[in-house]
């Protein structure tokens, strides 16, 4: 059984229906888990706010098993546990002189969860954290180990798969050797040089309370050889101090600004992983749109900007570059990902993720799968080209539906 009341996600706004919880210690001692139990889910750190991860069956997590990172330096590859940390993984790598290309906002969130359901980070060059797997090995329904990679035809249906086809026991990452960053936060910059402050630098996040027509911060992260911002850089001024995304929030949570020069984990992310990253109380949705159509849909929401200010903390602003994965969010399209935090009060926030998503629909909106969303099913299948490939990959390695949840049987029914 798990040693911890973990019960509840992050937020605290999921609790879990499980029956059972189980911490396994080994990858046997997990597959017999798997094959013995007629619905399982695993658990990661808890950052999905919707109920993607519940189960009425068995609850597993991944924390006790041994938390393996095998470097390759002549594939440009790292194998680690799929229960890991993302800030674990990088200090580990950083020590040995490597990186990955990009991290998340929070280095909190487990690699496997992250990769599951795309998320990301932010950069004009730069897809979601899943276009990093180069392989993947994975518990299947009957038990079995299962290890596929790009040249597995079906690879590309199993990065970002929910947890869907077998709960992953390790993930293989690409890395690239590492480096440093400076991170620059500016204020106040006008809404239309937004695309002009997305190309200026390897990875740049733009904030907004959606309470007047400009963008209250961009955390412009540049690599440390590269010149800094001029002063009056895109008609915006420089933070005189070390600053946090929402108003009021403690700034000593994220990462050293200020261009002091770091490595590339300590300031890719927004938040230190020592630290809280926020109170904790909230909920959050996301949605991607094509950057083709990016300007027109964040027009569309200025219709709502009263109603979305009235329940928002923070509005995050990040680019995605286009890839492959069938159930990626940035499937086939460069993106804009508008990340909304709403205060902790569903009652007031379903809502205004409603009147979001209604004002969002003719751009054929992505909804991140672990956040909180409404769409119709309808609707997110018309918006994903490989769909129906992903339903079948589903039926194929789950037949009876062990992995399935709620969420999973509203979005992909069975035939």
């Amino acid at each position: 059984m798990i040693d911890t009341p973990a019960a509840r996600n992050w937020a605290g706004n999921v609790r879990y229906s499980a029956r059972r919880r189980h911490r396994p210690a080994t990858v046997d001692e997990l597959r017999r888990l798997v094959a013995g139990s007629d619905r399982i889910r695993a658990v990661g750190t808890g950052h999905s706010f919707n109920r993607l991860g519940d189960t009425t069956g068995d609850l597993v997590s991944l924390a006790g098993l041994p938390p393996t990172v095998d470097l390759d330096p002549e594939r440009g590859t790292v194998t680690v546990a799929a229960g890991l940390r993302y800030g674990d993984v990088a200090t580990r790598l950083h020590g040995d002189g490597y990186a990955l290309a990009n991290l998340a906002s929070l280095p909190h969130i487990s690699v496997a969860g992250a990769v599951a359901t795309g998320t990301h980070g932010s950069g004009d060059a730069h897809g979601n954290l899943a276009t990093a797997v180069a392989a993947l090995e994975l518990v299947t329904a009957d038990g079995d180990l299962l290890t596929v990679d790009r040249a597995d035809e079906r690879f590309a249906g199993m990065v970002v798969s929910l947890g869907a086809l077998g709960v992953v026991t390790r993930v293989t990452l690409d890395v690239v050797p590492t480096f440093d960053v400076r991170q620059y936060v500016r204020l106040d910059l006008p809404g239309d040089a937004l695309d002009a402050a997305f190309a200026s630098a390897y990875s740049v996040s733009a904030f907004t309370g959606w309470r007047t027509g400009r963008i209250d911060q961009v955390w412009r992260k540049q690599r440390a050889d590269q010149p800094p911002p001029p002063a009056d850089w895109l008609g915006t001024r420089s933070a005189p101090a070390q600053r946090h995304p929402v108003p009021g929030m403690p700034a000593e949570n994220c990462t050293p600004q200020l261009g002091v020069p770091g490595p590339w984990h300590e300031r890719l992310p927004h938040f230190r992983l020592g630290f809280t990253p926020s109170s904790g109380d909230e909920l959050q949705s996301e949605y991607h749109v094509a950057r083709e159509v990016a300007g027109d849909a964040l027009a569309a929401l200025d219709a709502v900007a009263d109603r979305i200010a009235a329940v928002l903390q923070v509005c995050e602003l990040r680019t995605v570059a286009a890839d492959g994965l069938w159930l990626s969010p940035n499937h086939g399209r460069d993106s804009l990902a508008i990340h909304f935090t709403w205060i902790g009060d569903e009652v007031a926030v379903r809502p205004v993720v409603a009147a979001v998503e209604e004002r969002l629909a003719p751009f054929a909106p992505r909804p991140h799968w672990g956040k909180v969303f409404g769409l119709d099913p309808a609707s997110v299948a018309a918006a994903y080209p490989r769909y129906a490939d992903f339903r079948a990959l589903l039926a194929e390695l789950d037949p009876a539906g062990k992995f399935r949840t709620e969420l999973l049987d509203r979005h992909f029914p069975r035939s």
